[in-house]
C-alpha cells in the first residue's frame, strides 16, 4: 500500500484479555471499523447505512505477528486489493501508531449484494472506480493521535 487510508483508534481496556494483550477476536473489530470508515471517505457524502451499497463478508483472513497492549493506538492502513465482479478484497497493515512493523495483516472478501434480495450484484462503474480510488491519503483519527504527531499534511476526517 503506498498512500493508503488511514484510521487510528486506541486499545480499550475492555479490548484485552487475561495474558494483557489484545484479545485476538478484538482485530475483526478493528478491522470492522476500519472498513467502516474507509467506505465513508472512499463514498464521501454517501450514507453508509442507506441501503445503496451493501457488502457481506464471505471471507476473513487475520494473521498476527505481535501484540498490541492497553492503551497502544493503533494505524490501521486500508485499501482494495482485488475488484471482481460482484466483490471487494480489502487489506488491513495494523501496526502501532508510530512505529514501522506491521504487528496483524487482514484480508476481508466483501460481496456485493441487492438490498431487497440479499443477492450478489455486480460493482457498478462508480463503484469500482471508488474503490480503486481507496481514499488514499485520506485519514480517519478516533484516537486524537495524528494531530500531534505530525504537521497536518494529510487530509484529516
Amino acid at each position: 500500500m503506498t498512500t493508503p487510508f488511514r484510521y487510528y483508534t486506541r486499545v480499550r481496556y475492555q479490548d484485552c484479555d487475561a495474558q494483557h494483550v489484545v484479545f485476538n477476536a478484538r482485530y475483526g473489530d478493528y478491522v470492522d471499523l476500519a472498513v467502516t470508515e474507509f467506505l465513508r471517505a472512499t463514498f464521501p457524502g454517501r450514507d453508509p447505512f442507506d441501503g445503496s451499497l451493501e457488502i457481506q463478508v464471505v471471507r476473513q483472513l487475520i494473521e498476527w505477528t505481535a501484540p498490541a497492549r492497553f492503551n497502544d493506538v493503533l494505524e490501521i492502513a486500508v485499501g482494495a486489493k482485488r475488484l471482481g465482479t460482484t466483490s471487494v478484497t480489502i487489506g488491513f497493515e495494523l501496526r502501532i501508531a508510530g512505529t514501522r512493523d506491521t504487528i496483524v495483516t487482514a484480508e476481508v472478501v466483501y460481496v456485493t449484494v441487492d438490498p431487497t434480495t440479499w443477492k450478489k450484484r455486480p460493482l457498478s462503474v462508480d463503484e469500482r472506480a471508488r474503490f480503486e480510488a481507496g481514499a488514499a491519503g485520506r485519514i480517519t483519527d478516533h484516537a486524537g493521535y495524528y494531530p500531534i504527531q505530525t504537521a497536518g499534511t494529510a487530509v484529516l476526517e
